[in-house]
């Protein structure tokens, strides 16, 4: 069944029917759910979320455009949630300079400290790099040689995301893949091996053709899977089959 590596299902945009749409899941052929926090308030939420579905697992960390909520006594309360259990990875962490919340120099302090925290731990990251790959990369050899982990919603070059492989990391493949205006993200799926990707939504958002704009779930990932069957040559059920053995070893779920 299909695996979604990154979801957001604590968003307000879920308030309305959140549980009757997670209780769909597995009749759309949705097998299992990552869900992700992205604020330092949402760690908590999603952490507490995921001990009601069984199908359902908790990423924790801080968001680059959030980071300005860290401190000290923040970070190490949130440390604490990794005692909870269906704790699967850090994340999502990284850069953002597309919105520029926060300034570099905090964005990579944060990144650093929440990479060093996996590593503590012993688990894979989920990594948000926008409009930053050069200091993503650069951070990445420096503090992420070694780790396990996915570089979520993957917009750079096939070259770069070639270059994340060889250092062992996953490439998160989302709707973006199924846009007209999507090339970039296309030429890196046809480089890359399947073994290499993982399915993804970071759901509420980028909802794939022919939904788009519209509020995206783990439901519309069958459109990105048959999107990559298309480049890829092979068939759409090869595509859910591998994508989910990706996901089950990144994340070290059975």
């Amino acid at each position: 069944m299909i695996f979604e590596t990154h979801a957001h299902y604590d968003d307000k945009q879920f308030d309305p029917d959140r549980r009757e749409l997670l209780s769909s899941m597995a009749e759309g052929g949705v097998g299992t759910i990552v869900n992700v926090s992205a604020t330092y308030e949402s760690c908590e939420r999603v952490v507490n979320m995921v001990q009601d579905y069984p199908f359902m697992y908790a990423a924790v960390g801080v968001h680059p455009d959030e980071v300005g909520a860290l401190n000290e006594d923040t970070f190490a309360k949130m440390k604490e949630l990794f005692r909870q259990p269906k704790v699967v990875a850090v994340g999502e962490i990284g850069l953002d300079y597309y919105w520029d919340n926060e300034s570099h120099d905090l964005q990579k302090k944060w990144f650093a400290k929440q990479l060093d925290l996996a590593r503590e731990l012993d688990l894979p990251v989920l990594i948000h790099s926008r409009d930053a790959a050069a200091d993503t990369m650069e951070m990445m050899k420096q503090y992420g040689q070694g780790l396990e982990g996915v570089i979520h919603c993957y917009s750079y070059s096939k070259e770069m995301a070639r270059e994340y492989v060889d250092m062992g990391y996953y490439i998160g493949v989302g709707g973006v893949v199924t846009f007209k205006n999507g090339r970039k993200l296309k030429e890196t799926v046809e480089e890359i091996p399947l073994t290499s990707i993982l399915l993804e939504t970071d759901c509420p958002y980028l909802s794939p053709e022919p939904n788009r704009g519209k509020r995206n779930s783990s439901l519309n990932l069958i459109y990105v899977a048959e999107e990559i069957a298309r480049i890829k040559g092979v068939t759409c059920e090869e595509v859910i089959a591998q994508t989910e053995a990706n996901a089950r070893k990144m994340y070290r779920i059975p």
